[in-house]
């Protein structure tokens, strides 16, 4: 029974995520988006968008991935992506911390096989990885664009800081980076995302 109740431990801890609450802003009802919500909402988008990712890529690995990607926000929180980079340092040290503990409720080889795909995921050095990682980068820009601008236009976020975050989406999948660039360009004519500042000239 130890072994069970470990996994279950770890699966409790998870759960906290539903009480991690993220930048991006959703339309219904019109709130703040929780972790757990995120993490849910790019396993679907595994499954409904697996064509797109890199000829061989195991799916299963990155629905994998997703789920554990951002458990270690249950301690570290949600730090928002246009962040600078000093902030940055200190949300990836902070994640490193959660993970030796959260994964570390597991049994050792669970914990082992768990921690192997947050690394995987951060280090973005597979395709699973980066088609990942890609999935996370485009979801948030989704919804930016259905809530009318969302966090794009509470924070003064301008095209080119997004375009910055695109090249990350072009490199886990070449049709889905080439659709977020569409986004942009589509947000900018409807007005709901400012021109990058070059774009004023």
């Amino acid at each position: 029974m130890d072994r069970l109740t470990r996994q279950l431990d770890f699966a409790a801890e998870a759960g906290r995520l539903k009480a991690v609450l993220r930048q991006t802003m959703l339309t219904e009802p019109a709130r703040r988006e929780n972790s757990a919500e995120h993490s849910w909402h790019l396993i679907v988008m595994a499954v409904a968008l697996a064509e797109h990712a890199p000829p061989g890529t195991d799916i299963a690995r990155v629905i994998s991935m997703l789920a554990l990607h951002d458990i270690v926000e249950v301690d570290a929180g949600d730090l928002f992506v246009y962040a600078d980079e000093a902030e940055q340092q200190r949300q990836r040290a902070a994640e490193a911390a959660a993970a030796e503990r959260i994964f570390a409720l597991l049994p050792p080889d669970q914990a082992a096989v768990f921690r192997g795909l947050w690394d995987e995921f951060e280090e973005r050095a597979t395709p699973e990885a980066r088609f990942a990682r890609a999935l996370d980068r485009l979801q948030p820009m989704l919804e930016n664009r259905k809530a009318g601008g969302g966090t794009w236009r509470q924070h003064g976020i301008d095209a080119g800081q997004v375009l910055a975050k695109v090249t990350l989406i072009e490199d886990g999948s070449a049709e889905l980076g080439s659709y977020a660039r569409q986004l942009v360009e589509q947000a900018v004519r409807d007005g709901i995302l400012a021109p990058a500042p070059a774009d004023h000239t």
